[in-house]
């Protein structure tokens, strides 16, 4: 059948987008392959409905947004929480480095006893240097052992004391003699018998040593006067 030559053919207008303006869902395409047809007349509603969709979607985030106030608490919540995860951080790392130092001093403090252990259980041997040195008899390769051994232990930390004219310590010093002299001030160490040892600030043993305090001079007697001589007369 023929058309009418008044009438004019509709323009289709083809929608190849594969997404619904609409539903903003995928579009299934026709069961023939064709693109979904649109006529001509729906075109400008068509228009239309996709403007209305941009201009909703630009407006939807502003929306959203929270307003000043709402940021505003949670920008101060958050400071809140760095703020305690800050102190807590510094808690933890000033607990740590107090542990570090605990550790440090108590493996300090066990060298030390293990060396002043040894150095004590030596000291009757560098007794027995003392006694051949007095003797005479520490010379030759013996006196250079001697010397490497006393050297070795004096390098590790022991250190003697006790010498003749120090100042008389109860706490560093075994009186085992006493005397009494005017030439003294006061208690004075006067003969040592056996030197004393410490290792640090321990006193590994006192030294063994003869006290002498002092004792006034005696007044001299005064000379007889003349009455005095006349009475004995």
């Amino acid at each position: 059948m023929s058309r009418n030559e008044g009438e004019q053919e509709p323009v289709v207008v083809r929608d190849r987008r594969r997404i619904d303006p609409v539903t903003g869902q995928r579009r299934v395409p026709a069961p023939n392959g064709e693109e979904a047809q649109v006529a001509e007349s729906m075109s400008g509603t068509l228009d239309e409905d996709i403007v209305g969709n941009a201009e909703q979607e630009a407006a939807q985030p502003a929306a959203e947004q929270p307003e000043p106030e709402e940021a505003a608490g949670g920008s101060v919540g958050l400071q809140q929480q760095v703020d305690e995860l800050t102190a807590d951080l510094k808690r933890v790392t000033a607990e740590y480095a107090n542990y570090r130092k605990r550790v440090e001093r108590d493996r300090e403090a066990v060298i030390a006893g293990a060396k002043a252990s040894v150095a004590a259980d030596l000291l009757t041997v560098l007794d027995d240097l003392d006694r051949a040195e007095a003797h005479g008899d520490l010379n030759g390769a013996f006196k250079a052992v001697a010397d490497k051994l006393v050297a070795t232990l004096n390098s590790a930390g022991l250190e003697p004391f006790g010498a003749e004219g120090d100042e008389f310590d109860p706490s560093m010093h075994e009186a085992v003699q006493h005397s009494t002299s005017p030439d003294v001030d006061g208690p004075t160490v006067t003969t040592v018998l056996r030197r004393g040892y410490r290792f640090g600030d321990r006193v590994l043993r006192p030294a063994m040593v003869a006290v002498t305090d002092h004792e006034p001079a005696a007044e001299p007697a005064e000379p007889a006067t003349g009455e005095n001589q006349s009475e004995q007369g």
